[in-house]
């Protein structure tokens, strides 16, 4: 597996911003089942092993999952403040939940859940995201799930980019370039005016 042109610039944005621990936040934006944008923060949870698959996690309950269901088109815009850069990607979001039959992406949605804190993973047993909020103080205190096997509203949510536009804020003239998914799975890279 060769990796896209874009993973470098990004890795090493990563890397020399890794200091700010909000570096990992990044905004997501889909389309609802009206065709109305959706856009919320999400954590950057890693690439998927021999892809250039970003990974983030989700509960089956929440709005988004019907968006996806729908429209699996999304663009993320990532900026970092340390090195004023800015990725926006778009592509394709894939949805591993409980009932996935591939393997493959049951291992990495087993292994994403794996990595949560103790509180992330107890966040996904707390009541239904989005609903009225519950006044019984006992139903956000669960019993803590296994750290091993997922529960059933866990989901693996990956980006499958096909199109990256990366600008770099610093200097004089800024530098902006463009990398495009052609249909033969190789990347063209265009430098662009900022």
């Amino acid at each position: 597996m060769s990796f896209a042109p874009w993973r470098s610039h990004l890795s090493r944005a990563l890397h020399r911003n890794r200091s700010q621990p909000y570096s990992r936040y990044l905004q997501l934006a889909t389309v609802d089942t009206q065709g109305l944008p959706a856009n919320r923060t999400v954590v950057f949870r890693g690439f998927l092993e021999d892809s250039n698959q970003l990974q983030f996690i989700t509960d089956a309950r929440s709005n988004k999952i019907a968006h996806i269901k729908a429209k699996p088109w999304a663009e993320i815009c990532w900026y970092f403040t340390k090195s004023r850069e800015q990725f926006r990607l778009f592509g394709k979001l894939v949805l591993v939940t409980a009932a996935d039959l591939e393997p493959a992406l049951q291992l990495a949605r087993q292994q994403a859940w794996q990595k949560l804190s103790d509180s992330t993973r107890l966040q996904f047993s707390w009541p239904k995201p989005g609903e009225e909020r519950v006044t019984n103080p006992e139903a956000f205190s669960p019993p803590q799930p296994s750290a091993k096997e997922p529960i059933i509203n866990f989901c693996l949510l990956l980006l499958t980019p096909e199109k990256v536009d990366h600008l770099e804020l610093r200097g004089e003239p800024q530098n902006r370039c463009l990398y495009l998914l052609q249909k033969d799975q190789t990347w063209s890279t265009q430098s662009i005016n900022p």
